[in-house]
This record gives C-alpha cells, sequence and structure tokens, in this order.
C-alpha cells in the first residue's frame, strides 16, 4: 500500500516537472533573445570605435591587448562578449526553428547559467493546455512513476535478500 502511494507520488511529480518544459522553455527563448538583442549592441559599438581609428575588429582587440594592463583586460572583456553573442546567437538560430519537442533534443542550447538562473527566478508555473504541454505531462507520469517503482524494487529485493540471510552480492 505504502509503495503504491509512493509511486503515484513520484508519477505527480514527474508530471509536474516535466508539463513545465515547453512553458520555461519558451521562457527562456525570450530571455535568450534579450540577452542576444543587447550583447548584438554592444558588438555593434565595438565594430564602430574599431571602424573609427580604421581597424578591423580583431586588429582592435590585438592592439589594446599590447596596450597595457587596461587595455589588455577590456580587449579581453570584449572578446568574451563577442564569444558569448556568437554562442547565444547560435542558440537563439536553433531554439527558434525547433518545436516544442524538438526543444528536448537541444537541451544544450538551453544550458547558458546566466539565463537559466534569470528565467528561474522569475519563473511562474503554468498550466499547460497544449497538446505539447499534455505530451510532456504524460512523459513526465511515465517517468516518475517509473523511476520510483524501480528504486522501490531495488530497495524491496535488498531487503528481501537482507531478511533472507542471503548476500546481496
Amino acid at each position: 500500500m505504502i509503495f503504491r502511494a509512493m509511486t503515484i507520488v513520484g508519477a505527480l511529480a514527474g508530471g509536474v516537472g516535466g508539463s513545465q518544459f515547453p512553458e520555461f522553455s519558451q521562457q527562456y527563448v525570450q530571455r535568450l533573445g534579450g540577452a542576444v538583442d543587447e550583447l548584438a549592441r554592444q558588438v555593434q559599438r565595438y565594430e564602430m570605435d574599431a571602424a573609427k581609428v580604421g581597424l578591423s575588429l580583431d586588429e582592435l582587440l590585438t592592439q589594446l591587448a599590447a596596450e597595457g594592463r587596461l587595455s589588455a583586460t577590456q580587449a579581453q572583456n570584449m572578446a568574451q562578449d563577442i564569444a558569448r553573442h556568437d554562442r547565444l546567437s547560435e542558440a537563439l538560430a536553433a531554439l527558434q526553428q525547433a518545436g516544442p519537442f524538438s526543444r528536448v533534443r537541444l537541451a544544450p542550447y538551453l544550458m547558458d547559467g546566466e539565463i537559466v538562473q534569470r528565467t528561474r527566478g522569475e519563473y511562474k508555473m503554468a498550466m499547460p493546455l497544449t497538446f505539447e504541454g499534455a505530451v510532456f505531462t504524460g512523459t513526465g507520469l511515465l517517468a516518475g512513476w517509473a523511476g520510483v517503482a524501480v528504486v522501490l524494487a531495488l530497495l524491496g529485493g535488498l531487503w528481501g535478500m537482507i531478511r533472507g540471510g542471503r548476500k546481496a552480492f
């Protein structure tokens, strides 16, 4: 009886967790778009600064890095901004073209720590009233039920071996 209740709780927890993926990923993509827009503005400003002095962006960064400690630090920060812009732009393009089911396969693009943290901080659980929400809920229910059932079966088998005096391994 208690094992059945535990598997039901596991299934419900999995269903609730799974049902949130479509909405969380959508909110993540919105924040990602905002981050890419802001970084694009910064990179464009860096490119305009380079053009004003007749250099390419790479040449500007190289020259800044050679001018001293403060300039080298600034060049490094600019290079990191540019690299982050490129990385997040690639993720945004992939995620915008993907539907909610494809986003599961593209989960590595949902892993920018800063954006995940900010999305999680503002995230409000939503009732999934879409087809994909229902599929993710069902998948989560099955995964939660199966996970708890497997753990309980393993623990029950181990307990039986211990009580029966047989060695587990």
